[in-house]
């Protein structure tokens, strides 16, 4: 499971991806398929390929909620790497069979 694979799956499914680094902050991936690390006030000392390949958890919330449609929302879902690693995979190959009808 890749950077990549996390941008596809939160645009693609309108979510946000959270999970923490090693040295106690944390990455959020947006519905944009941005990834940031909002606690970050300087060139970062790290490879966020590498912190996901060590990230056992991982936060899984919808976004872009609107005010009146907070009581419907889910809650965010804890998930763990091998979790995360069929959601990942599970959109890869639906997204893989609508591209290819016609």
């Amino acid at each position: 499971m890749k950077l990549s694979d996390l941008r596809r799956v939160t645009v693609r499914k309108n979510l946000r991806i959270r999970f923490p680094l090693s040295n106690g902050m944390e990455c959020v991936l947006n519905e944009h398929g941005i990834a940031q690390v909002p606690a970050l006030r300087a060139v970062p000392a790290f490879n966020l390929e590498e912190e996901l390949a060590a990230a056992r958890e991982f936060m899984v919330e919808p976004a872009g909620v609107i005010e009146k449609d907070k009581a419907k929302q889910k809650p965010p879902r804890r998930y763990t790497r091998d979790e995360m690693a069929t959601l990942v995979t599970a959109g890869a190959s639906a997204v893989g069979h609508d591209e290819h009808e016609d």
